[in-house]
């Protein structure tokens, strides 16, 4: 198989999330720890850090890795989802990993991996830790899948715990309160290892502290964190970055790391790691920017950083996926921008006909276009030098709108 047939196999064999939802999560580390053992524990060759949370745990993953990047350590870096390219998903200081790479583990390994019928994220997770092992990574900065507690990426034994914060998603795995999702979240903080909690809520921080307590885990709230750096200047420029910013502070702070390669790497977060898709600016004139903010708790930082645009006329192309609550994020889009809404290449798309029911229901001014390619090339068609264009409402409508255009 070449590159592009491995990938279709890995995605078409395995059950995918990004895919098909809730039927491809499998709760439990049992396929996890048959392929760990497998591939002799290579997680246990690097020292790791683990990152959970709602939202913010993909910038906080790849700006902590920037840090360290600059402070001379050989960086692994594993998140998802991808945007454009599978292979974004494990890199090493910013580097993807090779297309041979990918293609030789599947050709060599599926005799044995076949059939354990592993998910396809236990089988990426799989891959990245050893090929970090393989390379002889210093430090690997592993962002959680979905939750903590149960997620396959919770075999590793951290040197640091991360929780980024806390809000409503996934509710159908990880539960309707947000002590329970909590508790989900929690489930990364480990025997004796430091944790830091980005964000808490009066119903959060009781869980935090119950689960340190239980595992005798050092616990730093960030925002009650001492931290020299707040001039420090942040590349990720979004509002909702100054929450990340100071976790990602704290967190460096915990670590030892010195002040100039907290800068260095905050600074230039982007080219060390090949970040993309948080409140990324693709053009000017008109100002095209895009974000995978996705669910309720990013809208509302999104729709705050809409609303103070200073532009002749605000257009937005937006779609969203089936496990988001679509009714109380559109509730927050600005009602005088002109709409263009669209669903992203994945099964799981919420159909643009009933995007926009939605939005005529609200009053939003809109269009529907089949591709994201499509709406994106109609807004910039009618757009005036001085328009702002957004794209965004899902991780899978950037991901189109990079491919087509980025």
């Amino acid at each position: 198989m070449n590159y592009q047939e491995t990938v279709e196999y890995l995605f078409n064999s395995t059950p995918v999330f990004e895919h098909v939802g809730a039927s491809a999560y499998k709760p439990g580390l049992q396929t996890t720890e048959a392929l760990d053992e497998h591939f002799g524990h290579p997680h246990r060759k690097y020292k790791t850090i683990h990152v959970a949370g709602t939202n913010g745990k993909g910038s906080v993953s790849h700006t902590l890795a920037a840090i360290l990047q600059s402070a001379g350590y050989r960086v692994g870096l594993y998140t998802s989802p991808h945007l454009v390219d599978f292979r974004e998903r494990i890199r090493i200081n910013g580097v993807c990993i090779s297309e041979q790479y990918v293609i030789d583990f599947v050709e060599e390994e599926r005799h044995f991996f076949e059939p354990l019928h592993p998910s396809f994220f236990e089988l990426t997770t799989a891959l990245a830790f050893k090929y970090f092992a393989e390379q002889q990574v210093d430090i690997a900065v592993i962002e959680v899948g979905l939750g903590g507690r149960l997620d396959c990426t919770n075999i590793i034994s951290p040197i640091l715990s991360i929780i980024t914060n806390i809000s409503f998603d996934h509710t159908q795995f990880l539960g309707n309160t947000l002590e329970e999702i909590a508790g989900e979240k929690a489930g990364i903080i480990k025997a004796n290892v430091p944790a830091v909690v980005g964000e808490y809520t009066e119903q959060t921080r009781p869980v935090f502290e119950r689960t340190a307590h239980e595992k005798r885990a050092p616990l730093y709230f960030a925002e009650e964190f001492d931290a020299q750096l707040q001039d420090v200047e942040y590349e990720l420029t979004g509002s909702y970055q100054q929450k990340n910013k100071q976790t990602v502070i704290c967190a460096a702070m915990l670590l030892g790391l010195k002040g100039e390669h907290i800068r260095e790497g905050m600074a230039n977060v982007c080219e060390y790691t090949g970040l993309m898709g948080r409140w990324q600016t693709m053009q000017e004139r008109p100002t095209v920017v895009c974000d995978t903010g996705h669910n309720v708790a990013g809208w509302e930082y999104l729709s705050k950083m809409l609303a103070r645009q200073d532009c002749k006329q605000l257009r937005i192309v937006f779609g969203m996926v089936d496990d988001k609550d679509i009714q109380e994020v559109m509730k927050m889009l600005p009602r005088e921008a002109v709409y263009y809404f669209t669903k992203a290449s994945t099964k799981r798309a919420i159909p643009e006909t009933e995007v926009k029911r939605i939005g005529d229901r609200i009053g939003l001014q809109s269009r529907v276009f089949t591709t994201v390619e499509q709406a994106f090339r109609k807004a910039q068609e009618e757009a005036a030098a001085e328009d702002f264009i957004f794209v965004g409402g899902s991780s899978y409508i950037v991901a189109d709108f990079l491919a087509a255009f980025g």
